[in-house]
């Protein structure tokens, strides 16, 4: 056990220690809840008591008169003067919690707190992973005899004082998770999402850390909300205080009620702490997600996606040939998007209409599906069932079933509406609807969208978000127990729900909907904090982008989509012979090193070129390694730098050489470096390769190539 009684021994005064990974968290428990003494690298400490004597603050001037605990849930009471952890109120009178009694559990991986006072139970749950995540929820219990009003949940831990920067993300559509980096500030600050989803401009994470931290240098604190809807996150940094992060979710007015005996059991938190800076943190997201039993577990198919190729314009033999010339170059999986319902010939009508088009489709999809079939491949096909087409079947028959006050609906987008999925006549008519259609056609993947944001989300004249999201979670969980077999792709007008919630239900995101390749590079990177690449969907699309016309070549297109789930989103039969060889030479490529890509760490390694932007894999056994290279801009110098390559045995020898099965760039180079046109590559260590590096050739814009790494014993 964890739990070390004090130096009086009282059973009340007691210190709890979790480890993992590398991580420690020691919580020291008194008369109240509980503090926080340590969350960073595990500490030989032998008396965890004197620890807490060599970290108590002392009383400062003008201020209460004895010390306060800053507690695992600040409120005014315990003298935390930033945001509250939580705030109650019973009919219109605040309750401010004095407990009369508090519980503490642990194990060596879990700690448990029930609370109760003033009719309230407050637990905590705090939770460290094998990968050294810190998983915090909070529930509350109305143990009372009125209704109980939650006003804010944040899940809430103190970090090192050291913490000088604060990087996180926002966005539109088509350039989701654009860093923003800022030195950190006194006060109590918070970002709000107020979206009904987790949106564009998502926080993604709010990272605190030490002074110039970089991707691999630099003490790190981060949080993530596991949650699809509305969000707070916070960091609160207040002269008489630690630094502390949380996050939580955004909860309106009145939306959360709880009666006599009902619990809320707010959206779990992931802490991490990282010492590795940015690079260190997304491997303990990216371990703890892969050791999820629902994590997936089989290759990650090649996906011909028909969206770009096609979009309303859906034709049975257009698409034979699609399928054909997709199953010419590899591709392992055929989803048919947008347009195949009654009725769709366009963005504007018909959501809501789950019912296959008779005047495309006269005796249904069967003979696409069974030629997809006879072909070696997948069959998926694309929904999107939380919203409705106003010019509809479904909104013409049950206009009480939008989310939306009583004196009507608002503003449509995209020329839709929002069910109200907290109706359990709604999500019985889509469970019914979706599950027809996955069992007539035995779907293998269906990629689920949501386009528009959720505004005026009112339900019995009461806010419903919260209700709503948790009644897509409950139908998503239902869909899966009735399809084991069924792979679900979240996608929110692109990346707009890209979160833990969302993800604990489906297999990946489509982070984006922008196949530009310079784009996408920043967006898979930032996307990789979180999640690992066998989770993001990444595909190769048309030579002109249709979200910015920019042109590029297929090398960097093909590039970009290989360190990801890997598809095709592009009209191929209009390719040329040439373009489906080099399409399906890079197939072959990605099918071949798929097991690298997606159970490898990723690596972004530092340059003092910014003109270049790389990506590294290595194996967990360090045995072989891929490294991405793309040039997005000119450098000043007419050589370029040596690159570094972390990750690898000190002591192993490599052979480095390009991809094989893709083509090679035009060196801008008279003469490239010459390990580069050798037969065998390069020969290095890995220390060599991690301190010195090797001279790459010269890149114009826009080009890329990938090398490939591989212990000399395994050759």
């Amino acid at each position: 056990m964890s739990v070390l009684t004090d130096n009086v021994g009282e059973l009340t005064s007691q210190m709890h220690r979790l480890r993992a990974a590398g991580v420690e968290v020691i919580v020291y428990a008194s008369d109240g809840l509980p503090e926080v003494l340590h969350w960073g690298h595990t500490l030989e400490v032998a008396d965890l008591h004197e620890l807490r004597q060599a970290t108590a603050p002392g009383v400062p001037p003008s201020a209460f008169d004895d010390r306060w605990t800053q507690t695992l849930a600040p409120t005014e009471h315990d003298g935390w003067q930033g945001r509250p952890a939580f705030a109650v109120h019973r009919t219109r009178r605040a309750v401010v919690t004095r407990w009369s009694s508090v519980n503490v559990q642990s194990t060596e991986r879990e700690l448990t707190v029930e609370a109760v006072g003033d009719d309230v139970l407050l637990t905590l749950r705090l939770a460290l992973d094998d990968a050294g995540v810190l998983w915090f929820s909070t529930e509350i219990t109305n143990v009372g005899s009125t209704p109980l009003d939650i006003d804010s949940v944040e899940s809430v831990m103190p970090v090192g004082e050291s913490v000088a920067e604060l990087l996180d993300f926002t966005g539109r559509w088509t350039r989701e998770r654009s860093p923003q980096r800022v030195p950190l500030t006194q006060g109590s600050h918070s970002r709000e999402s107020r979206r009904g989803r987790t949106g564009h401009d998502s926080p993604l994470l709010t990272i605190l850390g030490e002074q110039d931290f970089t991707e691999s240098t630099g003490q790190l604190w981060g949080v993530h909300l596991a949650w699809s809807a509305d969000s707070v996150y916070r960091n609160d940094i207040l002269p008489e205080a630690r630094p502390a992060l949380g996050a939580g979710p955004l909860l309106r007015s009145g939306e959360i009620s709880l009666a006599p005996g009902e619990s809320y059991l707010a959206p779990a938190a992931a802490f991490v702490w990282s010492d590795s800076g940015l690079d260190g943190l997304s491997d303990r997201f990216h371990r703890s997600l892969r050791a999820r039993p629902s994590h997936v577990s089989t290759p990650r198919p090649v996906t011909l996606n028909t969206w770009e190729a096609v979009y309303f314009d859906h034709d049975l033999e257009r698409l034979t040939r699609l399928a054909d010339t997709g199953a010419g170059v590899g591709v392992e999986r055929f989803v048919l998007d947008d347009g195949w319902f009654t009725g769709r010939r366009s963005d504007k009508t018909s959501l809501g209409d789950w019912a296959v088009d008779p005047t495309i489709w006269p005796v249904g999809l069967h003979p696409l599906v069974d030629h997809v079939r006879s072909l070696g491949m997948q069959f998926g096909l694309w929904f999107e069932p939380e919203m409705v087409s106003p010019d509809s079947d479904l909104a013409r028959e049950h206009p009480e079933w939008l989310l939306a006050p009583q004196s009507g609906p608002g503003r449509t987008w995209r020329h839709q509406h929002v069910l109200n999925l907290a109706i359990p006549e709604v999500s019985e008519y889509l469970l019914t609807r979706i599950g027809a259609l996955v069992g007539e056609y035995k779907l293998d993947y269906i990629k689920w969208d949501h386009n528009r944001d959720l505004l005026e989300s009112v339900h019995d004249g009461t806010a419903a978000v919260t209700r709503h999201t948790e009644a897509v979670y409950a139908l998503l969980d239902e869909l899966r127990r009735q399809f084991p077999t069924l792979e679900i792709e979240s996608c929110s007008s692109g990346g707009a729900r890209v979160d833990l919630g969302i993800l604990a239900r489906t297999d990946r995101v489509w982070p984006s909907d922008t196949n530009d390749p310079i784009e996408r590079l920043e967006i898979q990177r930032w996307t990789e904090l979180l999640l690992p690449p066998e989770s993001i969907g990444a595909h190769v699309g048309p030579a002109s982008a249709h979200t910015t016309r920019r042109h590029s070549d297929l090398s960097l297109r093909i590039a970009t989509a290989l360190i990801g789930s890997m598809g095709i989103e592009w009209d191929i039969t209009l390719c040329s012979p040439d373009e489906l060889d080099e399409l399906k030479d890079a197939i072959t490529a990605y099918r071949r090193l798929r097991p690298l890509i997606h159970t490898g760490r990723l690596a972004h390694p530092s340059s003092t070129d910014d003109g270049l932007r790389v990506t590294t894999v290595t194996s967990p056994d360090q045995t072989s390694g891929l490294v991405r290279i793309v040039r997005v801009a000119t450098d000043r110098r007419a050589r370029p730098p040596l690159l570094r390559i972390p990750g690898l045995a000190p002591h192993a020898t490599y052979r480095v050489r390009p991809v094989p099965e893709l083509r090679a760039p035009r060196w801008l180079d008279v003469t490239p470096p010459p390990w580069i046109t050798a037969p065998n590559g390069l020969r290095a260590s890995g220390s060599a390769l991690a301190h010195l590096g090797v001279r790459i050739p010269m890149l114009g814009p826009g080009q890329a190539f990938v090398l490939e790494i591989t212990d000399e014993k395994s050759l």
